[in-house]
C-alpha cells in the first residue's frame, strides 16, 4: 500500500510559498509558507500535519488494541505535539507528545495503560518516526521559462 503526496514551491525560504495535496483530495494545494510554519500566519505546516498523521495512526492503533482485548471505546481524543527545534543551521522534529484521552467501559487503568503504550510503540507513524528516510532527488534541465538559482 502506497499513499503519495505532493508539495510544490515558489520562491525562497522565507519569502515563497507552497501547496500541499494529496492522493485522497482532502488536502488540496493547501497553502503553507514560513508564517504558517515559524510564525502564526494562515495555512499549514508539516510539523502540523505530522501531528495530525500522529494523532490519527496512534488512536486507531488504540482502538484495535482495545477491540482485539474485548473492550469498545466511547470515544478516543488524541492530540499530538510536535516539536520543531533549532539544530545548528537547520531544524529538527524534536518529539511527537501523544496526550490520549479516553472512555472505555470496563476496562482497569492497568489494561488501559499497556494497551495505550504499546499502540505507541507499535503505529506505522510512531515507527516511522524511528527509522531511516530515503531519498531520490533529479535535477531537471532548465527551460526557456525557469529561472537558475
Amino acid at each position: 500500500m502506497i499513499r503519495k503526496s505532493t508539495a510544490t514551491w515558489h520562491g525562497t525560504g522565507r519569502n515563497g510559498k507552497g501547496t500541499l495535496s494529496t492522493q485522497s483530495g482532502v488536502l488540496s494545494n493547501a497553502s503553507f509558507g514560513y508564517r504558517s510554519r515559524f510564525e502564526e500566519g494562515a495555512g499549514t505546516n508539516p510539523e502540523e500535519l505530522l501531528g495530525a498523521a500522529h494523532a490519527g495512526c496512534f488512536t486507531m492503533a488504540v482502538a484495535f488494541g482495545l477491540q482485539l482485548a474485548g473492550f469498545t471505546p466511547t470515544e478516543l481524543q488524541t492530540e499530538a505535539a510536535v516539536s520543531l527545534v533549532p539544530d545548528g543551521d537547520h531544524f529538527m522534529v524534536a518529539r511527537s507528545f501523544l496526550t490520549l484521552r479516553a472512555r472505555v467501559p470496563g476496562i482497569s487503568n492497568d489494561r488501559f495503560q499497556e494497551i495505550a503504550q504499546d499502540a505507541e510503540r507499535n503505529c506505522p507513524i510512531s515507527r516511522a518516526l524511528r527509522t531511516s528516510i530515503g531519498l531520490a532527488a533529479t535535477l531537471e534541465p532548465e527551460t526557456a521559462s525557469a529561472s537558475s538559482t
